[in-house]
C-alpha cells in the first residue's frame, strides 16, 4: 500500500517494508505530499489505537504512517542471527530507518506507552527529523541507571508486571496467558474504557507474533538492569541517561483516568525546552489515549502541522 489509500481500507491491508533490521509491517494513509505523521504504538496495545485518530488526519491533508513495533503483528527480523531486543534505543533506531526506507526526511512524531518513549527519543536526539511531537505521558526517556532508584510502595505496586517478568515464571506466564495478560493491563491501565471483545480481539492477534514475548521481556529486564543491552546502543543509551532536552514544538497530553505508571506533568514540563503545551483529557480517558479520545490526539497533531480547521 502507497500513500494516497483510503484511511477507510487502510487498516484492513498491511504493507511491508525492510528497514534497518526488520521487514515493518504499516499502514500509509493520505496524499504523498502531505505533513507526514508517524504514529507509534504501545504495550499491550497495536497499530489499532491509531484507527479512528488517522481518518482524521488524512481529512487534513496529511499523510499518515502506523507501524508495528518490533515483537508486533506482520513486522519480523530479516535475519534469525538478530538480538531480539527490546531497549528504548533499538526501538528509536527502528524509527529512524522506517522513515529512510519510506523516504520521509520530517514527521510530525506522536505515541503512548512505549510509543511517547520513542517519540521522545526521536525528537531529542534526531531533531532534524522530527517537526513536532505529541507525547502522552510527556517525557519518557529514561535509563538502567534510573531504573535502579526505589519508588514509595505504591508506586512499586503499579509496576508488578516488571518484577514478574524478571523471572522464569513470569515469562512462561506470559508466554501461556499473553492474551489474557494483555486484557488485564488494558482493565488497570483504562479502568473507565468500555472496550468489546471484538475491539481487543483485534489487537490481540498482533501478539501472536513470534517474537513478542521475547521483546516484551527483554525491554522489561532491561530496564531493571537484568538484561544487557548491545555494545551498537551503548553511546545512544549513554546520551539519553543523560535526560535530554526536546526543543521541537511539543503537546503532551494525559487522561485524566490513566490507570499506568506515569509522572506528572509537572516533573517533566522543563524537559521540553521549544514551544510547549501540556493538556489534560478529561472524560474517564485511561493510558490507550489516542484510542479512547481520538479527537483530542488528533487536534494535537493538526495544531502541530498547522492544520487545524478555521
Amino acid at each position: 500500500m502507497s500513500a494516497g489509500t483510503s484511511s477507510a481500507s487502510a487498516f484492513t491491508a498491511i504493507s511491508q517494508i525492510e528497514a534497518g533490521v526488520l521487514d515493518v509491517g504499516y499502514v500509509d494513509s493520505g496524499e504523498a505530499d502531505g505533513p507526514a505523521v508517524l504514529l507509534l504504538h504501545g504495550w499491550p496495545y497495536d497499530i489499532f489505537s491509531y484507527e479512528e485518530v488517522t481518518p482524521r488526519l488524512v481529512a487534513a491533508g496529511c499523510r499518515v504512517v502506523v507501524p508495528y513495533l518490533r515483537g508486533y503483528g506482520t513486522t519480523r527480523f530479516l535475519s534469525d542471527d538478530t538480538s531480539r531486543n527490546g531497549e528504548q534505543a533499538a526501538l528509536a533506531l527502528d524509527t529512524i530507518a522506517l522513515m529512510d526506507a519510506l523516504g520521509i526526511e520530517r514527521a510530525i512524531v506522536a505515541g503512548f506507552d512505549w510509543g511517547a518513549r520513542t517519540a521522545d527519543i526521536v525528537a531529542a536526539l534526531w531533531p532534524e527529523r522530527c517537526s513536532g511531537l505529541v507525547s502522552v505521558s510527556g517525557y519518557l526517556i529514561g535509563s538502567q541507571a534510573a531504573g535502579q532508584v526505589p519508588l514509595p510502595p505504591e508506586a512499586e505496586l503499579q509496576w508488578w508486571y516488571q518484577y514478574y517478568f524478571a523471572t522464569d515464571r513470569g515469562r512462561a506466564g506470559y508466554e501461556t496467558y499473553r492474551r489474557e495478560f494483555a486484557k488485564l493491563i488494558w482493565r488497570l491501565a483504562s479502568p473507565k474504557w468500555k472496550f468489546d471483545e471484538a475491539t481487543f480481539d483485534r489487537s490481540a492477534a498482533s501478539f501472536d507474533n513470534p517474537d513478542h514475548v521475547a521483546i516484551v521481556i527483554h525491554n522489561y529486564r532491561w530496564r531493571l538492569g537484568l538484561a544487557d543491552g548491545e555494545p551498537e546502543y551503548a553511546e545512544l543509551e549513554q546520551r539519553l541517561a543523560d535526560g535530554p532536552l526536546i526543543a521541537v514544538p511539543t503537546i503532551t497530553l494525559e487522561g485524566d483516568a490513566n490507570g499506568a505508571p506515569h509522572p506528572s506533568p509537572d516533573a517533566y514540563a522543563a524537559k521540553f525546552s521549544g514551544p510547549y503545551s501540556h493538556r489534560t483529557i478529561e472524560g474517564g480517558i485511561g493510558h490507550n489515549l489516542p484510542q479512547e479520545a481520538p479527537e483530542a490526539f488528533s487536534e494535537a497533531v493538526l495544531e502541530l502541522a498547522g492544520r487545524l480547521p478555521r
